[in-house]
């Protein structure tokens, strides 16, 4: 028995959008059929209609669920390099607490109409949520050392906690720039290479992350004396943190999350020295933090492949993909039907799902979102109602 929805607006995103088109769907939310209105009514067809914009189910490229449980405890603005200190000092706490604050934000999101997720995973923690979800999750174990004497061991590390995600798919990627040595680099592209995946990186998220491969100065020297580290070892490359780095992925699909500082030289450099880059934006969380944006404009003009994502209720107020929308739309002016885009297809294809999520088409099961637009597809509301 089919169900069919139809509403003021339906987007597909792989095609045109249809007015007051109809979509029929199973009892296993698999799409059988979308039907222009004419053709639904000469078929005399029992259809629920909806007021609103039909959309696939969102994809979160980015987001750290083990730290639910810092909602609100971390003041905004106070830029990246203090951020990252709180976080470390204040991220522990009682096993039942972050247990159910991760159980709550994993309820949200599949409430804010998100069917897939990204999550950054640092420990166990989430196993048992991500496997009774009704979320896709793929984790993104993060190896974090900057000594490349210690390279080895921290690759074991990170794969031990890689493996005992399984058979969840997780995968073993860099933490940022500024906390992986080039020789785990290596050792996370060859784990990647050999296996199969995909990988991804926090880029670029505050200036001093190019000071410090520029000329060894800037926020970061604050932090590694936070941590006790020495890095005398450590030799500035009098290039950007992305022109540093990005050459020690050889060709593994790799995402960039934040991208906030990537000028319009560093995008040109990773265009021609990788071939299968997404770029994630997290604008509540850039706002949350460093109080800024990415440039826009410029990723907009270089044509390349953009995904969303929440980052963490440590950065942000809430993990709803729509509101992150909302906002880039509001400060940057970005059309509803490229946000739509990056929001859903784009997302799919990085986390190699687009046979099922990403789209509405024929055979898919991507979820179906009803949101609120204006005359001029304006997003009117960050929120959803799931249709199925």
């Amino acid at each position: 028995m089919l169900k069919y929805f139809s509403a003021d607006w339906i987007f597909p995103v792989s095609t045109p959008p249809i007015k007051n088109g109809v979509i029929a769907v199973n009892h296993d939310g698999e799409i059988k059929e979308i039907l222009t209105a004419a053709a639904a009514q000469n078929l005399n067809l029992e259809v629920k209609k909806n007021k609103g914009a039909i959309v696939p189910g969102f994809i979160n490229t980015h987001c750290h669920l083990e730290l639910s449980h810092m909602l609100g405890q971390i003041p905004e603005h106070m830029g990246l390099v203090k951020f990252v200190q709180t976080i470390i000092k204040s991220r522990q706490a009682n096993a039942e607490q972050v247990n159910i604050a991760m159980q709550n934000a994993d309820a949200k999101m599949f409430e804010n109409g998100i069917v897939a997720v990204g999550d950054i995973s640092n420990q166990i923690a989430s196993k048992d949520i991500k496997q009774n979800s009704k979320i896709y999750y793929h984790t993104f174990v993060e190896a974090m050392g900057f000594n490349p004497e210690r390279a080895n061991a921290i690759m074991d590390y990170a794969t031990g906690i890689r493996n005992e995600f399984s058979p969840l798919p997780a995968s073993v990627v860099p933490h940022a720039p500024y906390s992986v040595s080039p020789a785990l680099f290596g050792l996370i592209n060859e784990a990647a290479e050999k296996e199969e995946t995909f990988i991804s990186v926090h880029n670029q998220e505050t200036t001093n992350e190019n000071d410090f491969f520029k000329n060894k100065t800037g926020g970061f020297l604050e932090l590694y004396k936070f941590l006790g580290l020495n890095i005398n070892f450590f030799e500035p490359s009098n290039k950007t943190s992305l022109q540093t780095w990005l050459p020690y992925i050889k060709k593994q699909k790799t995402l960039l999350v934040h991208n906030t500082f990537s000028s319009k030289a560093d995008i040109e450099f990773a265009k021609q020295n990788h071939q299968d880059l997404y770029w994630c934006l997290c604008p509540q969380a850039n706002l949350y933090i460093e109080n800024t944006l990415p440039n826009v404009d410029l990723l907009l003009s270089e044509n390349i492949k953009i995904t969303l994502g929440t980052d963490s209720l440590a950065s942000n107020h809430q993990l709803n993909i729509l509101s992150e929308m909302k906002i880039l739309q509001q400060y940057k002016n970005v059309a509803f039907e490229t946000l739509l885009l990056w929001a859903t297809l784009n997302g799919a294809g990085f986390l190699g799902l687009s046979n099922q999520y990403g789209s509405i088409e024929a055979g898919k099961k991507p979820g179906l979102n009803l949101v609120q637009l204006s005359d001029d597809f304006v997003i009117e509301s960050d929120k959803v109602i799931k249709l199925i």
